[in-house]
């Protein structure tokens, strides 16, 4: 997750009312079912910036081995406590990992990087994920980088300006979602996930015809 210290800050300070305000069953949502469903049983996945851990737990209770980052020390205490999770503290930049991933799981935390910083953490995250492996990303939709009214930085995205960023990584998009939800600040925001694919060498880039 980014190392800003105001965005940490607030993630340290509010990590119960945080996870409080995540969905009871994750398990139902139907991008995280789209997500496991192109992953082998039983495949490696990272989540990114995990929060309290309730998606990990979620993919941990499908079968799948979870590993679980995140930069702030009270998230990563929260996380802790599921049975079976192996969670970590860092920052996106310490992710060094060469096909390491089938999956990893990158759900509204790469949106606390500056823009600057973006196509360095994607080629990052492509590196470590395999051949054929895929990436879940989701961010707030719009332009331009602010702090919201709890301080917390955010960068926002267009889909386009985003799916530019993962063709120059020859990354295979699809899976696109969008909607909008109350956040922790109590705003109502705009936001979009999507699917990428790491194209297995010379293989057909059509994501139809490419199995998990």
């Amino acid at each position: 997750m980014t190392a800003d210290r105001e965005t940490l800050e607030v993630y340290n300070a509010r990590a119960g009312d945080y996870a409080q305000t995540m969905g009871r069953d994750p398990a139902a949502t139907a991008s995280l079912q789209a997500f496991v469903a192109r992953l082998p049983k039983g495949g490696r996945v990272l989540d990114l910036g995990c929060g309290p851990g309730s998606w990990a737990q979620a993919m941990l209770e499908m079968g799948f081995e979870v590993e679980a980052t995140d930069a702030s020390d009270a998230m990563v205490a929260e996380a802790s406590k599921v049975e079976g999770l192996k969670v970590r503290k860092a920052v996106f930049e310490d992710i060094d990992d060469v096909a390491r991933y089938d999956g990893i799981w990158a759900n509204f935390s790469l949106l606390h990087a500056p823009r600057a910083a973006m196509p360095g953490h994607l080629a990052r995250l492509h590196r470590a994920l395999k051949p054929g492996g895929v990436l879940h990303i989701g961010l707030k939709e719009g332009t331009g980088e602010k702090r919201d009214r709890l301080g917390r930085f955010y960068t926002y995205y267009t889909v386009a300006e985003l799916t530019g960023l993962l063709a120059a990584l020859d990354m295979v998009t699809d899976d696109l979602r969008e909607g909008a939800d109350k956040g922790l600040d109590g705003e109502v925001a705009g936001w979009f996930t999507l699917t990428a694919r790491k194209i297995l060498p010379d293989a057909d880039t059509d994501p139809d015809t490419e199995t998990a």
